[in-house]
């Protein structure tokens, strides 16, 4: 099983748990994983007020170096027994795109692989974080006045971090591309979005970039699909964009989240390291 798992996150997540990075690496072994990205959450931009409650999204600014640090020893550490990549979560957050780009600049080069995801969602003058509870999502439509609406304002968010330019350092990974869905069977939703998703997938083909096939979708209770789910794999297949599988794991035991159940026709990419 020649599986790369691009999407972990570890004890430097404040909204994860405290596993360790060993306890990470040897259930990677254990499981025969080829290899795994480290791809902690970013911290988030200095100006940027963390809607959340407890303010958790992004790991803290004063661990940045310490994670970078650790996982460059893990690297050395863990070499020849799995290939680990050092790498981060980054947030595309609309009207942040200056300080983002120049935290890329800055750490960058100290990266092997990254993701650029879309948690938060710009609503007037402010932000909520869409992913964070059925309660702020269902806030989310209200503000909005529709659950269409917040779809359609989600997918134009993700359309607009693969069109940004954020540096040379951009990551060329799309984190779950169809995380608003995470809450579906409480807000369903007629529309397809077709048209929104083969725009985002045009656009990623044409960037060169990957697309993170992740599984944690299917094991949250209201969405129980992967990210990004069936029909739109069958587009990424035949656009012949690579798929990069991330179990999303928050704690050691969610390594090969939702694996059984990615498209039997995919074919799973090693990430494309920034480098080596």
């Amino acid at each position: 099983m020649m599986i790369h798992d691009g999407h972990v996150h570890t004890p430097f997540c404040p909204h994860g748990s405290k596993d360790s990075f060993i306890k990470y690496c040897e259930t990677a072994i254990s499981h025969k994983l080829t290899g795994i990205t480290f791809a902690e959450h970013a911290p988030l931009p200095r100006s940027f007020v963390d809607p959340t409650p407890l303010q958790d999204s992004g790991m803290s600014w004063d661990d940045l170096y310490t994670y970078l640090k650790e996982v460059r020893a893990l690297k050395k550490e863990y070499k020849g027994h799995l290939n680990i990549y050092v790498g981060l979560e980054v947030d595309y957050i609309e009207g942040f795109e200056k300080e983002t780009t120049d935290f890329l600049n800055e750490i960058g080069p100290s990266l092997d692989d990254s993701i650029l995801s879309v948690h938060f969602l710009k609503l007037g003058t402010e932000y909520v974080c869409i992913d964070y509870s059925p309660d702020v999502f269902h806030y989310a439509c209200n503000q909005l006045g529709s659950t269409e609406a917040v779809y359609e304002l989600y997918y134009q968010t993700v359309l607009k971090s693969v069109k940004s330019n954020l540096g040379h350092y951009k990551p060329n990974r799309i984190g779950h591309m169809t995380l608003v869905r995470k809450f579906q069977k409480k807000f369903p939703i007629d529309r397809s979005f077709q048209t929104e998703t083969s725009s985002i997938l045009a656009e990623i083909k044409k960037k060169g970039y990957e697309l993170d096939y992740n599984g944690a979708g299917y094991i949250k209770p209201l969405c129980r699909e992967p990210y990004p789910y069936d029909s739109i794999i069958e587009e990424t297949i035949k656009r012949n964009i690579p798929l990069v599988y991330g179990s999303d794991a928050h704690q050691a035991s969610s390594l090969l989240n939702g694996y059984t159940e990615l498209h039997p026709k995919s074919i799973l990419a090693k990430p494309n390291p920034l480098r080596d």
